[in-house]
């Protein structure tokens, strides 16, 4: 036989396959796309019908609103709490508002129930998405919603781990709310505080110049009053001076002249609050003695009692140091002198 005869009926053998093939292929894919139209998406329906449609349908603002929930739930059978609960799934009302959602309607169902399938699968197909609504509301820090979602998601799958993760999630968010709170109390108290202190200084500046004003009327009525005594002296040393007398005449001129006074206090200082008693709201008083050196500064500072002890010693202490006296006089001459006094310390 030619060889050429032998290739011709093998070429020919090649292109009846061909079509055989492809054949083949148009009947599997026809039998594919059948399969889904016919089985797969009507049972896609079905489930989608049991469950109230899939959780993931966007729903419209007008779906968003709650209906009034229904008269008589408790008396409901297990075929209306099934409805109830499709038509809360349909407006992804899985777990709010509280006793009009679909949770708590098919928990009802397993109430009635107990092995229910369309209730039990329907809350375990849709514990994510609700899980996702009970962790918004713990993100709009509504707590006490947020705990009622979880304790209802609790009963329908209490071993669930992502509850762990809600409740923790709440426990980590309520503890921020309460540090932001107590941040804004001791803002308000640290500024309470500044505002008492800048009064407690107005208020010792105010008295400081009453006490330097005081002192300077007193000043004049003296030097007012000791003009005649020394008129009076300077008119008795003369006589004294003509009668042979004059050095007791200078005696008794050196004695008017001299003066004696208490120490004044010209210059004051606030205490500074111990931060350790603000922050545990403390207060009390220092009783102090210290002596008024003749320069007007203070020494020699002691605690002679204080409530509560060591509390506020060494604030009452720093304060007495900064403050400065106009010193004793005796005779015309600065003297040191000593003094005790009380310090209050109050929020």
């Amino acid at each position: 036989m030619d060889t050429r005869d032998i290739l011709n009926k093998r070429r020919h053998a090649r292109g009846a396959v061909r079509p055989v093939v492809i054949a083949i292929f148009a009947i599997i894919a026809l039998l594919a796309v059948g399969a889904w139209f016919l089985i797969i998406q009507p049972h896609e329906e079905l489930m989608m019908a049991d469950s109230g449609g899939h959780p993931s349908t966007p729903v419209t603002a007008e779906t968003r609103a709650a209906p009034p929930p229904p008269a008589n739930v408790e008396g409901m059978d297990v075929n209306q709490l099934i409805t109830e609960a499709r038509a809360a799934m349909g407006e992804q009302r899985y777990l709010a508002p509280a006793g009009n959602n679909a949770f708590e309607f098919y928990l009802r169902v397993l109430n009635k129930d107990p092995g229910n399938k369309v209730a039990s699968d329907a809350l375990r197909e849709t514990f994510p998405f609700a899980a996702n609504a009970a962790e918004q509301a713990i993100n709009s820090r509504d707590f006490g919603e947020a705990q009622r979602e979880i304790d209802l998601l609790a009963k329908a799958d209490p071993t669930n781990y992502t509850l762990t993760i809600l409740r923790s999630k709440l426990d980590a968010q309520r503890k921020t709310l309460d540090k932001q709170q107590q941040q804004a109390l001791d803002d308000q108290k640290a500024a309470a505080l500044a505002a008492q202190k800048a009064a407690a200084d107005k208020l010792a500046a105010d008295q400081l110049a009453q006490q330097q004003l005081a002192a300077q009327q007193k000043a004049a009525q003296e030097a007012k009053a000791a003009r005649p005594r020394k008129q009076t002296a300077s008119g008795s040393t003369a006589a004294a001076s003509d009668n042979g007398t004059s050095a007791s005449g200078v005696a008794g001129a050196g004695s008017a002249s001299g003066q004696t006074s208490d120490a004044v206090l010209v210059k004051a200082a606030a205490p500074q609050y111990p931060p350790n008693a603000v922050r545990s709201h403390q207060e009390g008083w220092v009783v102090v003695s210290f002596t008024i050196e003749t320069d007007g500064r203070t020494g020699d500072i002691k605690v002679v009692d204080a409530q509560p002890r060591r509390v506020f010693d060494r604030a009452a202490v720093d304060a007495v140091q900064r403050y400065r006296f106009k010193p004793a006089m005796k005779n015309g001459e600065a003297v040191a002198s000593t003094r005790q006094q009380r310090i209050e310390f109050k929020l």
